[in-house]
């Protein structure tokens, strides 16, 4: 079984930056594409970045292209996301996930990933 926990979400000003962490265990990692979401009060889970196994694929979703990055460590079986020049708007909860399968692309539907973890809450005031 898959756990996956994330951590390093907290309250910020807009224009600051974190960085979170998804660490895994219990299971393979190095071989599936990850994912992050985040979630608002009120509003459907949305995608927000995927990395491949190989960190040779990346995808973000519009709203956080060029102010967000993720990336993995395999051998520390962790995948980040920071985050930069935050706005009240990325305020929500994140979530990292696993693929259901080895895949070499990076999905953005959330009915791809079937390992999630609990979620970390980002705040970020105006």
């Amino acid at each position: 079984q898959v756990q996956l926990v994330e951590s390093g979400g907290g309250l910020v000003q807009a224009g600051d930056s974190l960085r979170l962490s998804c660490a895994a265990s219990g299971g393979s990692f190095s071989s599936y594409t990850m994912g992050w979401f985040r979630q608002a009060p009120g509003k459907e889970r949305e995608f927000v970045a995927a990395i491949t196994w190989s960190s040779s694929r990346t995808r973000y979703a519009d709203p956080v292209k060029g102010r967000f990055t993720i990336s993995r460590d395999n051998a520390k079986n962790t995948v980040y996301l920071q985050m930069n020049s935050l706005k009240p708007e990325d305020t929500a909860v994140y979530y990292c996930a696993r693929t259901i399968q080895p895949t070499l692309g990076t999905p953005w539907v959330p009915t791809e990933y079937n390992y999630w973890g609990q979620g970390t809450q980002v705040t970020v005031s105006s």
